[in-house]
Order: structure tokens, then sequence, then C-alpha cells
């Protein structure tokens, strides 16, 4: 497995009333996370022609971000059957995990946008960060 890493640090507009990111920002982060690689791994002739929508989240928070902190993103995929496909996303901050995301992701032609079977050279693709 090769995860697909990235850190950024928490901006203002990530800050809730309670002084500490706000849930809607870790759905944002994990949408830009999987997105980032999603065109990091895949050639224009796939990137071109397909994106991918979102079926589910399950969140869990462990532990509150605040502003400034240096955020680390940690992404693999999972299972991948039909036109879906599991992703995992794991927050760190000072070294621990904070929170953790699954979001199944449903393939879609450009084309003609509906629901496209993940096709052998996809599977290729996400196959070196599958867990």
């Amino acid at each position: 497995m090769e995860p697909f890493t990235t850190t950024f640090k928490v901006i203002e507009t990530d800050i809730d009333t309670l002084n500490h990111v706000n849930n809607v920002a870790y759905l944002k982060w994990v949408q830009d996370v999987s997105v980032a690689h999603w065109y990091q791994i895949a050639p224009a002739n796939i990137a071109d022609n397909y994106y991918w929508v979102v079926l589910r989240h399950e969140i869990d928070y462990r532990q509150a971000a605040f502003l400034n902190d240096e955020i680390t993103a940690v992404t693999w995929v999972g299972e991948t059957d039909g036109v879906k496909s599991d992703r995992f996303v794991h927050f760190y901050s000072r070294d621990k995990l904070i929170t953790r995301a699954k979001t199944t992701w449903c393939l879609m032609d450009k084309e003609n946008n509906k629901p496209a079977r993940i096709t052998d050279e996809i599977i290729n693709l996400l196959e070196p960060y599958k867990m």
C-alpha cells in the first residue's frame, strides 16, 4: 500500500464559533484530498472522461484542530467494485490522529453524467493505493 499524503494549515475560514475546526471543513478537506489524489494518478484520457461523486461519508472526530495547526492528510483506497469505490482519509495534527473518514464514491461518465463501471485500467491506477 502506498498512501497519498499532503499537508496544509488550518485557516480562519475553517474555524467555527467554538474556536476549532468546523465539521464542514473536514468534509471539504476529504473532498480536496481525494480529488487531488485522483488528478495526480489519473492520466488525461481518463480524467477528461470521468469524475467521482460522493454517495456517503462516515466521519469520526477524535480530537479538535485549531487555527494555524499543520494538518497531514493521508488517503488510500478500499473496496472498489462496479461503479463504487471506498476511500479512507485520516487527518493528523501534532502527530496524533484527529479525524478519520470513509467515503463511498461513484464513478461518473462525463459524456452522459451517468454512473460508469470502473474499468480494469482505473482499478490498476487505484491498486497501488489500496489497503
